[in-house]
């Protein structure tokens, strides 16, 4: 049986999720080929026509004027100290390019992470494996090749929403995707039987029942696999926000019995709470989270947004699972960190179009910014300095009228505190005139921060991938270290306006130091044949 504990702060009261969790054990397993010959499978495809545009459910809220950003970075004390400028990239390669998909789709979902000798990358629908110079030595190829043969057919489908993590305690890899055939979905997670990823593959499902689990986020945690989604029942309704975890131990030993525990967290009389979803966290470094230590579930809420939040925070929900013979485990609302006023709705273009927001060159076709859904963009970084735990996340705001900027945020749980308080935030937008979206954010062994995220304009700023960071001294709320380009875009997406939906920022578990970035451009103007960068960067001063 378990507690869960929904704590009313503020003026928002709490909803509370179902008291009884519901456990499970995956619906299959197997162990799969080696990669390599599995990347060579042929599987058949549920898309048909030229085109597909993924499907992303959720209101869309309409402008209602500019609020004054609480959080904007002020340019005049950024630090120009040239020796500890945030680097040019060091390793800089192609990603997987639309042409790989059998038909063109949007938005690609970019996502990667990097290991101690491969950077793997995922798309919709694709996947690859890389040296850590770029040499391709798997795919790209259909992630539904991964899970061919397995038991669950749909897992071998033309799904999407990939996530892809190293756990670096276990020096294993995770590659997932949902199901989106019904009537009953899955989780579809495959973990890699040893260290290298383009070997065999210990391959699981777990039932999601009726409710179509959009928008997973997954994160490493020492003892479970967290899976964050937007869940929607049957009739295409908006259910609740599903909080999940998976027996981390039992899945790396290829146990068929690996079981799951969920909690779903309805809209209820408070629907900003849950907002569009929450991110889990994901640990990164050497130092695990000590013991007992929950895995926080983050979103936001804007008081301007759809869902009569009554004031701008970041929501704090604790996940607490102990996997014993009789599993305990809690779920509920841990904090409500006000924050300085953020506009988290774009001046974009009305129906039947709201997605249309960032102009781009040479083209009235617009992109979308996504910063209407109330939730923080991929990743909630997590690390444990010892004397503090930190997590970092951000979304894409409109930091002036009509300009997006990137809102970021560090948390931190001081030692012996019960619960994380909000650190630092600011609001990167350099006032350039040039528009900064879809980010995301992560911090070396020594604290400094990094955040990578799109670029346009509509004159000479054609859709990018930029970065920029602070060292862990700089003054709070400023991204002090300059700002670099992994690729300047040279062409505009002529069709459709999906852009993204998320982009990956990790840091390299060897030296602890570099950061490894994945994310969209364009080479040249064309309805939809969007490319991908992955680069790696530091600061001088983060030595091995």
């Amino acid at each position: 049986m378990s507690m869960l504990a929904v704590l009313p702060l503020g003026t928002a009261q709490a909803q509370p999720v179902d008291q009884q969790f519901r456990m499970s054990t995956a619906a299959a397993y197997d162990v799969s080929p080696p990669l390599s010959e599995l990347a060579k499978t042929v599987v058949p495809s549920a898309v048909r026509g030229s085109a597909a545009e993924r499907r992303e459910r959720g209101t869309h809220a309409a402008d209602k004027g500019h609020s004054a950003d609480g959080a904007l970075q002020d340019v005049a004390r950024r630090s120009q100290d040239p020796l500890e400028q945030i680097s040019p990239p060091r390793i800089n390669f192609e990603g997987i390019a639309n042409t790989a998909n059998p038909v063109l789709i949007s938005p690609p979902d970019p996502d990667g992470d990097v290991g101690p000798n491969h950077y793997v990358q995922v798309v919709n629908v694709q996947y690859s494996v890389y040296t850590k110079t770029g040499i391709r030595l798997v795919g790209p190829a259909q992630i539904g090749t991964l899970f061919a043969g397995f038991p669950i057919d749909d897992c071998a489908g033309f799904n999407g929403d990939p996530i892809v993590l190293h756990d670096q305690q276990a020096d294993r890899w995770l590659i997932t995707q949902f199901t989106v055939d019904g009537p009953e979905y899955w989780n579809c997670v495959a973990i890699s039987t040893g260290p290298d990823p383009t070997g065999s593959y210990h391959r699981y499902a777990f039932s999601t029942g009726p409710n179509f689990p959009d928008y997973p986020k997954y994160g490493v945690y020492p003892d479970s696999y967290f899976i964050s989604t937007r869940e929607f029942a049957p009739d295409d309704s908006f259910y609740g926000v599903g909080a999940y975890a998976l027996e981390k131990q039992r899945m790396l030993a290829g146990d068929p019995a690996a079981r799951a525990i969920s909690f779903v967290l309805p809209p209820g009389d408070s629907p900003w709470l849950p907002g569009d979803g929450l991110l889990p966290t994901d640990w990164d470094g050497n130092r695990a989270p000590g013991r007992g230590t929950p895995n926080w579930f983050v979103g936001t809420q804007d008081d301007d947004g759809p869902y009569g939040a009554p004031f701008d925070a970041l929501n704090v929900f604790e996940f607490n699972v102990a996997w014993r013979p009789t599993p305990r485990a809690t779920f509920g609302l841990a904090a409500q960190l006000p924050v300085p006023e953020f506009d988290s709705i774009f001046p974009c273009e009305p129906a039947p179009n709201p997605r249309d927001c960032i102009a781009q060159p040479g083209t009235t076709n617009k992109l979308d910014i996504l910063s209407y859904r109330q939730r923080p963009t991929w990743r909630l970084a997590y690390r444990n300095f010892g004397a503090y735990e930190s997590l970092v996340t951000n979304q894409s705001v409109e930091a002036r009228p009509g300009e997006a900027g990137v809102r970021w945020y560090e948390l931190r749980r001081p030692r012996g505190a019960a619960t994380p308080s909000l650190y630092q935030q600011g609001t990167f937008a350099p006032g350039d005139g040039v528009q900064r979206w879809m980010g995301s954010v992560a911090q070396d062994k020594n604290g400094n921060i990094a955040l990578g995220y799109s670029v346009s304009n509509g004159t000479d700023v054609f859709p990018g991938i930029r970065y920029t960071g602070r060292l862990s001294g700089d003054p709070a709320g400023i991204l002090a270290r300059g700002e670099q380009t992994l690729i300047n875009g040279t062409g505009s997406q002529l069709v459709s306006s999906r852009w993204g939906d998320y982009t990956a920022m990790h840091v390299d578990p060897v030296d602890d130091c570099t950061f490894w970035y994945t994310n969209q451009y364009f080479e040249t103007s064309s309805p939809n044949g969007w490319q991908t960068r992955i680069g790696s960067f530091k600061f001088p001063s983060c030595r091995f």
